[in-house]
């Protein structure tokens, strides 16, 4: 990320009222509630200028953010809060195990595995399974994810366009880097992370989902659908079996992984 243009990527609408505004090395929504926005996920702090330009691309008037909800404690989620935090007055809200990391009392925000330097931030609301964030005409409700962090939350909610309307999911953190022995060790971490995981997986895959998003591009396959809304499929992001397909691939990629650290 040292030179984060390259990683620019147009901004766009979704479907109804959620918005990509995000990068190729890490996803930003926006859901426009008719009484504010609200962010989902922040990116690295050396992409916000090009998270600022999507938003006023779209139409999208950052100084009416209200709340930044964030996956997991990561840099490359968390990373641009605290300058936007200062800048709009939105209020951050995070999972209550994952505080830490946001604040930097510990070390495990990624950023010294990333070789760049934390800005950390006091969140504003701390949630738990099954917490609510309401706003506008929409609620979204948080579902406890841990594995990838400790504090990682799924987070559901609905987006309406004309008199349709979908229930979004966007998962907490699906990888495994922060799952293998090495990490595990090097930060003095317990390998209980690895079942929590697995349970969120299965727990996971029983929710409806109508659209599934990332919050990495290559986890929704967003620049193939992207490609799609330009060639006129509007319902481009829309399958209602995509979620539990890849829940039950996340659990099976994390298994297979402390299959081969056990060979």
């Amino acid at each position: 990320m040292n030179e984060p243009w390259k990683g620019a990527f147009p901004p766009f609408r979704i479907f109804g009222n959620l918005y990509f505004v995000g990068t190729e090395g890490a996803s930003t929504h926006i859901v426009d509630t008719g009484d504010g926005l609200v962010m989902l996920d922040s990116g690295y702090q050396q992409s916000l200028y090009l998270v600022l330009h999507g938003m006023y691309s779209l139409g999208l008037d950052p100084m009416k953010l209200r709340y930044i909800l964030h996956t997991h404690g990561h840099i490359d989620h968390m990373g641009a809060t605290a300058a936007l935090t200062r800048l709009t007055g939105a209020k951050s809200v995070i999972g209550r195990a994952d505080r830490d990391a946001a604040n930097g009392m510990n070390d495990l925000s990624y950023a010294r595995e990333l070789g760049m330097t934390d800005l950390p931030f006091e969140p504003d609301i701390l949630v738990d399974d099954g917490a609510e964030i309401r706003l506008g005409n929409t609620t979204f409700g948080c579902m406890a994810t841990p594995g990838h962090t400790a504090g990682a939350m799924s987070w559901f909610f609905d987006v309406s366009g004309g008199a349709e309307t979908f229930r979004c999911a966007l998962h907490g953190g699906m990888g495994t880097n922060t799952m293998c022995r090495a990490y595990l060790e090097a930060h003095h971490l317990s390998y209980d992370c690895r079942e929590q995981f697995a349970a969120a997986m299965d727990r996971l895959a029983g929710e409806r989902a109508d659209i599934f998003l990332g919050n990495h591009m290559q986890h929704n396959h967003t620049p193939e659908k992207y490609r799609r809304l330009l060639d006129g499929d509007s319902r481009a992001f829309i399958d209602p079996s995509e979620w539990a397909s890849y829940c039950r691939w996340a659990k099976e990629h994390m298994l297979e992984m402390v299959r081969k650290e056990q060979q």
